[in-house]
Formats: C-alpha cells, sequence, structure tokens
C-alpha cells in the first residue's frame, strides 16, 4: 500500500465533500459539477498509477470523517445565504 498515494487521496475526497456539503443550496449544482470534474482527473490519476485498493478506501475513510463531521458540526451550523454574511468593520 503506498501511503503517501493514499493520503493524497484521502485530502482530495474530504476536500470534494466538504466542498460539496459546505456550500449554500443555490451554488451547490455548480460546485457540484465541478467536483464531478475533478473527480474524473482523480480517477485518471488512480488508473495510471494503478492505486484502485487505495483510493477505495481513501473513499471510505472520507465519507466516514464528513459524515461525522456533519453529525457533530454541520447540522448545528447550517451553511448560511451570502446575503446574510456580516463583515466586522464595514459601515454600510
Amino acid at each position: 500500500m503506498h501511503v503517501g498515494s493514499f493520503i493524497l487521496l484521502l485530502f482530495l475526497f474530504i476536500t470534494m465533500l466538504m466542498m460539496i456539503q459546505r456550500t449554500e443550496a443555490r451554488r451547490r449544482l455548480l460546485v457540484t459539477v465541478g467536483m464531478l470534474l475533478l473527480g474524473v482527473l482523480v480517477v485518471r490519476y488512480v488508473n495510471y498509477r494503478s492505486l484502485h485498493g487505495e483510493a477505495q478506501l481513501a473513499f471510505v475513510v472520507a465519507l466516514i470523517l464528513t459524515t461525522l463531521f456533519w453529525l457533530l458540526i454541520g447540522r448545528y451550523n447550517p451553511v448560511r445565504s451570502s446575503n446574510d454574511i456580516k463583515v466586522l468593520g464595514m459601515d454600510d
């Protein structure tokens, strides 16, 4: 097992899943399409390097970690609309 490749794939999968999970509702489709395009590149990398086992394990671990994040933090702190965000120090 290539530990470096596993960590790289784990980081990529967690990033992709978190970007989809923490995007505001009206932009979620656009972000999902972008993450799917990035996913195609990851699949091509996995096929090129023959890292199928590492990729499957990294994807399962990423699903578990992002689900835990959603259960512990995401449900109680939902994504707000960009119109509701207030920037400190702005005099508008």
